[in-house]
C-alpha cells in the first residue's frame, strides 16, 4: 500500500507569527523565516543548514573564556578573521545581505544580520551577549550590559570599539541597552522594505516585509495606512480602499480628521474601477 504523501510545511507567514509570539522569541528562526519568505528556496534544508553552521561556528569556540575582552577577541578571530566575516558598502545594495541563510554562506551582509551571527554564535557557546541597536548601525556587546562589558563591530570583522566610537554613532543618546530579539527583526524587515521602495519592481517585496511585520506583537499602527497605500499603487483599488477604511476606523476617536482625509481616499481608490 502506498503511503501518503507528506503534508504540505505550513506557509512560511503563519510559522514566523507563531515563531514570534513565543514566550522568548528565538533570533535565528525568525530571521530564517524572513529569508524563507524572500526565497522559497531558502526554506527547508536551507534553514536547516544555517542552524547546523550556527551550531559548527560555536564549537570552534575555545572552552574556558570568562571576561567579555576574552569572548570578543576570539569570535573576531574565528568569526572575523578565521571565517572572513565582515560587510562593505556593496552589501547595501544587494538584498541577499539581510537574508541569514545568505549572510552565512556569503560571509557578508548588513551590520545587523552580521550582528545576529555573532550573537547566535556567541550564545550557543554560552557567551553573554546581546544586541545594540545604534541610530545608524548595528553593534553588539558582551558581558553584562550595567556592568563589565565591550562592544564590538561585525560589519568591520569584530572590531573592538571604544567608548567613543560608540557614542559618536549613537549622536549622544543613551542607546546602549540590548535590544530585544523582535525589535531586532522589526528592523531587519524595515532594512528590506527600505531597500525595496526605489524599486517599483520590487514592491512585492515591500508587501511581504508589511505582511511579516504586521504579524509582530508589537508594531506601529500606521503600518496598516502604508500597506493600504500600497496595495493601491500596485492595482489592487479594492483591497486597498478596504484597509484605508479599516484604519480610518481605528484613528477616528482620536484623530478624526485624518481619519475623513483617509476615508476620501478610499473613496478615489474604489473611483478606480469605474
Amino acid at each position: 500500500m502506498t503511503p501518503p504523501p507528506d503534508p504540505e510545511p505550513e506557509p512560511v507567514a503563519a510559522r514566523f507569527a507563531a515563531a514570534a509570539r513565543e514566550e522568548r522569541p528565538d533570533l535565528a528562526e525568525l530571521c530564517l523565516l524572513v529569508g524563507a519568505r524572500a526565497d522559497p528556496a531558502l526554506d527547508g534544508s536551507a534553514a536547516d543548514t544555517a542552524q547546523i553552521e550556527l551550531d559548527r561556528l560555536a564549537g570552534l569556540l575555545p572552552h574556558g573564556l570568562v571576561t567579555p575582552m576574552d569572548w570578543a577577541a576570539a569570535l573576531h578571530r574565528v568569526l572575523g578573521v578565521g571565517h572572513g566575516f565582515h560587510g562593505t558598502a556593496k552589501d547595501y545594495q544587494r538584498l541577499s545581505s539581510s537574508l541569514l541563510q545568505e549572510v552565512l554562506r556569503r560571509r557578508r551582509g548588513l551590520p545587523i544580520l552580521l550582528s545576529v551571527v555573532w550573537i547566535e554564535v556567541a550564545r550557543r557557546a554560552g557567551a553573554p551577549v546581546y544586541g545594540v541597536a545604534l541610530p545608524g548601525h548595528f553593534v553588539v556587546g558582551l558581558g553584562d550590559p550595567e556592568g563589565e562589558h565591550v562592544l564590538v563591530d561585525p560589519f568591520d570583522a569584530g572590531r573592538l570599539m571604544s567608548r567613543g566610537d560608540a557614542e559618536l554613532l549613537a549622536a549622544g543618546g543613551d542607546v546602549f541597552t540590548p535590544a530585544d530579539p523582535l525589535d531586532v527583526v522589526q528592523r531587519i524587515l524595515n532594512n528590506i522594505r527600505a531597500w525595496a521602495a526605489p524599486r517599483p519592481e520590487h514592491r512585492p517585496v515591500q508587501l511581504w516585509t508589511l505582511d511579516l511585520t504586521l504579524l509582530l506583537p508589537r508594531h506601529p499602527a500606521k503600518l496598516r495606512y502604508e500597506r493600504a497605500q500600497l496595495l493601491v499603487t500596485m492595482g489592487d483599488f479594492l483591497g486597498g480602499a478596504a484597509e484605508m477604511d479599516s484604519y480610518a476606523e481605528v484613528i477616528g476617536a482620536f484623530d478624526p480628521e485624518s481619519a475623513a482625509t483617509i476615508r476620501s481616499r478610499a473613496r478615489a481608490a474604489r473611483a478606480h474601477l469605474n
